[in-house]
């Protein structure tokens, strides 16, 4: 009871009530014991436990005898540095700045971090799984270039490791790993193989009660008829476009749900229960990237649990509180992108290509930036959408460092803050490019003076004011929370630095109200570059090898919903791509390329799974070629190739190199199913005694005229969501330009 406000709390959250009445109401009534239990469990946590949040706890990690985890990584790092240069004695800036790392590294006692992840990323790349080039601030660190843990020079792009890890303020270091989305189970195998089962877990995730889905809820469980409480949820504004963050912010903003509010008691009531609730956690599950590992079993030192339906153990521990804890938590997140680069290195060397080496491309190639400036950006990675396509446009990209800002750009802050459009006109000369101060021009020129990244906040207050690397990461940190009294703090520090640095107050504290305005947009520059990385990747691929690219993007496409599978096909051939439908005898399970051309892949026609397309596959590989509708039915399992999936092989045109007449297929299908099953197990009858073979002569197939052009795409567009062989309004292509000065028909297409 909290006595002054003679109002009632459960817990620590702000959850009151006006009564003990009003509680009663809501739980005693209906589960009187409900109370009851809640103060047994009260009584009993008699004991205050304190948490040492200051202490990590590492796995143990093997390292070769007569060393330690402090000169074990000094040792892989100094190597791989070696390697990544391609020379025995790597430049002097190279090495000062890995001492120095190396050095805060050991100083915190991270050096087994880094030799986990450096483990785990070696193994992933030994199994063949694509490890992406690094995510977040981690592409700052050269001790993780070095490793192989990220993939971007930090030194060459001007990346800073105190962004990463900061010596002023000891906390782990969080490297967030991206790996093929079809190796990740892969690599947390090897990790559960590693450390063992009981000491590797995933982390747990939450979904929260948002306003309109706490309404309909708390509506069901009073028995408010359906339709009055969907008709006050759909007076709840949506809290991203209006800003309205809980149900009291609705009632204020909305005069229609404040009047429902004031008139019904009913209403009241379902709208003050619900407003108590928003924001609760609702349902449990599993983090897609996040797991952690133990150095004891992980249910000694987290409570752990099973996600409804799963085996899974999972913390119960969100990330927040893991991390808290002082466990090991890992990111290593399934990223789609790697793998359509994976799936496009094969097909460049089934096309007799030579093999394509990512680590070694050039950065300068003229094809790759001819197709951005153009705007061609289907594909790219980060790049595709209308808008970032858009500003690619603007933008006219001749180089990398024109690309890793994009991610940076391309965000609602800078973009209503008009940086994006400076940033534009500066680049192409139609806005002067100026600097609040000429010492902050050495950090804001690659961005042309407008103040782009969290590092060039950090940089700008290291020139100006005198601030080590960490100091200005923790004003960085403060300048995002906006807390005034520590910000007054700040302020007062950097006024001073400034002042030493020959700098007026005056003029120090306008340039740090333009650089905390800015803080609030910065963006992380080495997310950003490694981002950018994969995106040029991406790029110059389709560039160079666009029908193996394009090839291997639709492939990742495959099992999502037939409309958006069609759409980038179609997409594709507006750009110039042949897309072919499907061959029984040409195709692959995915995408492929031939002559040119890219054939649609058997796991592309609706209804036909996997194990279909296996069997389809080895009586292929086996048999040869099919003949005929018949001697493919009487090769297959017919379990797995049933009607369905043959049904939509004829429609999709499977065939049609075999048997041009499609509904003469579908027709005798029925007949030649019953035959050919008949046939196979009087067949495997025969073999278990006496080894002897069917001839197997094909039926009759019936004669009768092929469908019009019309229904073939009907049946195209049913089997694989888009009209393969032409397009409905090519009938009235002739007499399209009479009426309008646009090419209708590819945006029909």
């Amino acid at each position: 009871k909290v006595s002054d406000q003679k109002r009632y709390r459960f817990t620590g959250d702000d959850y009151y009530f006006r009564s003990a009445g009003e509680m009663w109401e809501l739980f005693g009534k209906e589960v009187p014991e409900s109370l009851l239990n809640t103060v047994s469990v009260a009584e009993r946590c008699s004991v205050n436990l304190d948490l040492d949040h200051k202490r990590y706890y590492l796995p143990d990690y093997e390292i070769p005898e007569g060393e330690t985890l402090e000169t074990h990584l000094r040792g892989i790092a100094l190597e791989g540095l070696r390697g990544r240069l391609k020379t025995d004695s790597p430049p002097e800036n190279y090495m000062k700045r890995l001492e120095y790392e190396l050095g805060i590294i050991e100083r915190m006692e991270f050096s087994g971090y880094f030799c986990i992840v450096s483990d785990i990323t070696r193994k992933a790349r030994e199994m063949g799984i694509p490890v992406g080039p690094g995510r977040g601030s981690a592409a700052g660190s050269l001790v993780a270039w070095a490793l192989r843990i990220t993939d971007l020079d930090p030194i060459k792009h001007g990346l800073l490791f105190e962004r990463f890890l900061n010596p002023e303020r000891i906390s782990m270091p969080d490297i967030d790993t991206d790996i093929s989305d079809r190796g990740r189970d892969e690599v947390i195998s090897y990790i559960v193989q590693k450390y063992g089962s009981d000491h590797v877990a995933q982390i747990i995730t939450f979904g929260h009660m948002m306003s309109k889905a706490a309404v309909k809820d708390v509506g069901r469980a009073l028995d408010i008829p359906y339709a009055e409480v969907n008709r006050i949820a759909k007076l709840i504004p949506d809290p991203i476009k209006s800003g309205v963050k809980s149900i009291k912010d609705a009632i204020a903003q909305s005069g229609e749900l404040s009047a429902a509010y004031e008139s019904d008691p009913s209403i009241r009531r379902l709208l003050d229960i619900s407003g108590r609730i928003e924001g609760l956690a609702r349902h449990a599950s599993q983090h897609a990237a996040g797991i952690v590992i133990t150095p004891e079993p992980t249910a000694e030192m987290a409570p752990v649990t099973k996600i409804k339906g799963s085996n899974q153990v999972v913390t119960q521990y969100s990330m927040e509180p893991i991390e808290k804890l002082g466990l090991v938590k890992m990111d290593f997140l399934g990223l789609r992108t790697l793998s359509i680069l994976e799936r496009a290195l094969g097909n460049i060397q089934s096309s007799g290509y030579e093999p394509v080496d990512l680590d070694s491309i050039p950065m300068d190639d003229k094809r790759t930036f001819e197709m951005l400036r153009a705007g061609d950006t289907l594909g790219v990675f980060q790049l595709e959408s209308d808008g970032m396509t858009d500003l690619v446009r603007r933008i006219k990209p001749d180089s990398f460092d024109d690309i890793a800002p994009l991610m940076a750009l391309y965000r609602p802050g800078q973009l209503k803050s008009g940086m994006t459009e400076s940033y534009v006109k500066r680049k192409h000369g139609q806005e002067p490019v100026t600097y609040p101060h000429p010492l902050l021009e050495e950090s804001l020129s690659e961005t042309y003076g407008v103040i782009l990244y969290q590092e060039q906040v950090m940089q700008s207050a290291s020139s100006l004011a005198g601030y080590t690397l960490g100091e200005a990461d923790l004003l960085r940190r403060a300048m995002g929370k906006k807390k005034t009294d520590v910000m007054e703090a700040q302020r007062a520090k950097f006024l001073d630095g400034a002042e030493r640095n020959g700098v007026s107050r005056e003029k120090a504290g306008e340039i740090f109200d333009i650089i905390e305005e800015f803080a609030g947009y910065g963006f992380n520059k080495s997310h950003s570059a490694a981002y950018g990385l994969i995106s040029y990747q991406t790029a110059y691929l389709k560039a160079n090898y666009g029908p193996e690219y394009i090839a291997a993007y639709l492939s990742a496409l495959v099992g999502s919903k037939m409309d958006v599978l069609g759409r980038y096909v179609g997409k594709a051939r507006t750009l110039g791509f042949q897309v072919l439908a499907p061959d029984i005898n040409r195709s692959g399970a995915d995408f492929t390329v031939s002559d040119g051309a890219i054939l649609f892949g058997l796991s592309a026609v609706s209804k036909v799974g996997g194990t279909a397309v296996l069997s389809i596959l080895n009586a292929r590989k086996s048999g040869g070629p099919f003949k005929s509708l018949w001697n493919f039915l009487t090769r297959v399992d017919l379990r797995t190739v049933n009607t369905g999936v043959v049904e939509n092989l004829i429609k999709s045109g499977a065939f049609s190199a075999i048997e041009p007449n499609r509904r003469r297929l579908l027709a005798a299908l029925p007949n030649l199913l019953g035959l050919a099953s008949r046939g196979t197990c009087e067949k495997n009858q025969r073999t278990l005694f006496d080894d002897d073979e069917e001839s197997g002569d094909a039926p009759a197939m019936p004669d009768i005229p092929e469908y019009e052009p019309r229904e073939l795409l009907r049946l195209e567009k049913e089997s694989v969501g888009i009209y393969i062989s032409g397009h409905p309004y090519d009938d009235y292509v002739s007499d399209e330009y009479r009426y309008v000065t646009c090419a209708l028909r590819d945006i029909a297409h």
